[in-house]
């Protein structure tokens, strides 16, 4: 007999996972799970369990023979729709993403893109709002692109770049050199944003330790506060997005924050203007006093992406720059995101006529097509590694895939069509017509900001335009717009309550116009505001949840049928028993923001 512990940790898993009547057929799967914690013999030993349960099979041996025979690569990728959702929830841990919510929602499985539209398994078309996660230049499957990676996949799919060279990776450092801001002549591949970050600020202090005059007490990074770099934890050291970084504190380096140049919210007793300028002098100060042990200075160039898109006011990169000429500090420009076009130049940098010491290059650089990344150096930086290999002043860091050639050979075919395409001149024209399509939420009541530089915006919603007072963050003002979107047939992904707009640089005008509508019709269900005459649901003023309690108690004390016309039609009128906010019964999806919401009116109640 098995201890009786044992047997009552089975018992756990047999009621947790087999909780539903199930042929014999789709045992093999549900026992999968429970495989994991019981050996067989205890399996065996608690056949009656499983015939408690009202299970339609006699043996448990045969579905543990099923199960010993996992299904064959050709059958799972014959999967149906169903059982892929199941295998996501079961198996794949998502990014940023809360994995508890995320399994509640029916979120799009895409099997194939179509130019600037991306295709679910169902078949229906998303247009791609955000350039899957800013990085696609072209739209998806561009024909010169793919026959690009093809014809590398005829030659060779990878080698290292660790004791060899490949022609591809050799071609595009030569493309990148001549593109990018001059003196930047020497480039090191990784294959992700935060490592190409990474890489710079190991060659930035490895480069104060091994210069002419070594100062080896430079080992403090200076940054822009409210900055994202990425996830690993040099990058995340030089970052400051308190959401993202917190629970990682005790295991990074300390840096030098300087406050963000941005007026969005400011500080008792500034204006905006005084604000800015208190932001300039403060980085003046804090280089000037940190400059003896400052390693480098981190900063992306004209827009803090992942903060929100908080855009620079014109004149503070060149600002920095001349800070750290001034006191001899490596200038590290992160243009992951900023790059390819997304501010209107092809690198943000150049619209400062800055030249950094290092630059980060990924997301765009291979059209969005394959994880590539690049850091660029100058001369002077590389110099200070040069000697005899016994002098140890190699630069000891690299990746298995470093330099891939499927990757190089997508990036070189990206880079053509900028020039073939004249991509930078479309960046152009969406910047302006985006600008004009967005101008109908400059008077929305909870739009606080419209934050766009090139074809990157950011709309801040908030519950109090005047005050800029923000909507409580368990309501998901910024997700419940991805959803609505969704339902639209347009793909977004926001930044808490900043909705985030990043068409692909090379989208045509017309279908940056309909992101631009569909957000804003996804902007007014979730905010309740209409964009026509007569009652509106959902907050709606700095007192706009308990105005419209009043506005419901009023209509309620006039009419036992609770009709009221609303924007959608002349209805019954529901109210939510969980969070008490008002609407109409048509439009229940779109009015009530609870996760668990529950309607009712005096004849009802509806979950």
């Amino acid at each position: 007999m098995f201890p009786s512990g044992q047997v009552r940790k089975t018992t756990h898993w047999s009621v947790r996972f087999w909780t539903c009547r199930s042929e014999c057929s789709d045992l093999s799967f549900r026992f999968s799970l429970l495989l994991l914690f019981c050996p067989l013999p205890v399996l065996l030993s608690q056949q009656q369990v499983f015939r408690d349960r009202s299970f339609r099979c006699d043996s448990v041996g045969l579905v543990l023979m099923n199960q010993m025979s996992p299904p064959s690569i050709s059958e799972l990728l014959h999967s149906s729709d169903n059982q892929l959702r199941q295998w996501d929830h079961q198996h794949l841990w998502h990014p940023f993403t809360p994995m508890s919510a995320w399994r509640h929602e029916d979120v799009p499985i895409i099997r194939e893109a179509d130019g600037f539209f991306l295709i679910d398994r169902t078949g229906r078309r998303y247009l791609d709002g955000i350039s899957s996660l800013w990085c696609n230049v072209h739209g998806h499957r561009v024909p010169e692109i793919d026959a690009a990676i093809r014809s590398q996949l005829d030659k060779v799919g990878h080698s290292t770049l660790l004791g060899l060279a490949s022609d591809v990776s050799i071609q595009l450092a030569k493309a990148l050199v001549d593109r990018t801001p001059h003196g930047l002549n020497k480039v090191f591949y990784s294959d992700s944003g935060a490592t190409s970050v990474e890489v710079a600020l190991k060659l930035a202090y490895q480069f104060h330790q091994q210069k002419p005059n070594p100062e080896p007490d430079r080992n403090t990074f200076l940054c822009v506060g409210q900055a994202y770099h990425g996830d690993t934890l040099g990058s995340v050291s030089v970052g400051s997005i308190d959401v993202f970084h917190r629970v990682y504190r005790h295991l990074l380096f300390p840096t030098v924050p300087v406050p963000s140049p941005v007026a969005t919210r400011v500080p008792e007793g500034h204006s905006r203007e005084s604000w800015i300028q208190h932001c300039f002098d403060a980085a003046d100060r804090l280089v000037r006093e940190n400059a003896s042990q400052a390693a480098g200075f981190v900063m992306e160039p004209l827009v803090q992406g992942a903060a929100g898109i908080l855009v620079h006011p014109p004149g503070y990169l060149q600002h920095i720059r001349t800070l750290c000429s001034k006191h001899s500090i490596p200038l590290i420009a992160d243009e992951v995101a900023v790059g390819f076009g997304r501010t209107g130049s092809m690198f943000a940098c150049e619209q400062e006529a800055v030249v950094p010491d290092l630059m980060c290059l990924a997301k765009g650089i291979s059209g969005g097509y394959l994880p590539l990344a690049a850091t660029l150096a100058t001369d002077e930086i590389f110099s200070a590694f040069l000697g005899a290999p016994s002098e140890g002043r190699t630069f000891f860091h690299g990746h298995t895939y470093t330099g891939n050639p499927l990757g190089c050979a997508a990036a070189l075919a990206s880079l053509e069509l900028f020039e073939n395409r004249h991509v930078l001149d479309n960046v152009s024209q969406l910047e302006a017509a985006i600008r004009e399509e967005l101008k109908e939420l400059s008077d929305h009541p909870n739009v606080g900001e419209i934050r766009q530089k090139g074809i990157m915006i950011g709309i801040e919603l908030v519950q109090d335009r005047d005050l800029m007072t923000p909507f409580a963050p368990e309501r998901r003002t910024g997700h419940l717009v991805t959803l609505a979107a969704r339902r639209r047939g347009v793909i977004i992904r926001p930044l808490g309550d900043v909705v985030v707009l990043m068409p692909a640089p090379a989208m045509p005008v017309a279908l940056a116009k309909q992101l631009c509508q569909v957000a804003m019709e996804s902007i007014h269900e979730v905010t309740g505001v209409a964009k026509s005459s007569g009652w509106s649901i959902g907050v709606q003023s700095p007192s706009g949840l308990d105005a419209q309690r009043k506005t419901a108690q009023r209509l309620m004390a006039r009419t036992s049928a609770f009709d009221v016309c609303c924007g959608h039609s002349t209805v019954r009128l529901w109210q939510c028993c969980c969070c008490s906010l008002v609407g109409c019964y048509d439009a229940r999806s779109c009015c009530c923001l609870c996760p668990a919401s529950v309607w009712s009116n005096s004849e009802n109640r509806d979950r």
